[in-house]
């Protein structure tokens, strides 16, 4: 059952919990603006017990280096909880943004949430960040 945790005029974040991972879709944009907001509402959830996630960046039609930023930041406090992170990216947009940063080679990336919570999650799933062992 898909639970809202964010839903403003420029975007919504929702969660639901698929063999094993914390699926959290992003809709809208994840900028200077939004970036701070999703961080937060991620970190909520790994301090209410969830260790395994997939961002499920499939509905955000732009990413900035604010929004990657995020990303890193969320990587650090799931590891700190010894969880893993993957993330469902459709847009070659949004996987290029990871391209050019350098940190296509950190992330697991996936083409949709369905192929990335196909499998159970396993622990320790970022030992190895940033450069997961695949």
């Amino acid at each position: 059952m898909r639970t809202n945790i964010i839903r403003t005029e420029r975007m919504s974040v929702s969660y639901d919990v698929v063999n094993g991972w914390t699926v959290v879709e992003i809709d809208g944009d994840v900028d200077a603006h939004t970036s701070p907001v999703v961080r937060e509402a991620v970190i909520k959830l790994v301090d209410e017990g969830h260790r395994h996630f997939v961002l499920d960046l499939s509905f955000v039609p732009f990413l900035d280096s604010m929004g990657l930023g995020m990303v890193v930041a969320v990587t650090k406090r799931i590891r700190e909880h010894e969880g893993s992170l993957r993330i469902a990216a459709t847009s070659g947009r949004i996987v290029r943004v990871f391209d050019i940063s350098g940190l296509r080679k950190a992330y697991e990336i996936h083409p949709s949430p369905e192929e990335a919570t196909q499998h159970a999650p396993s622990t320790g799933g970022l030992a190895h960040w940033p450069h997961p062992s695949t």
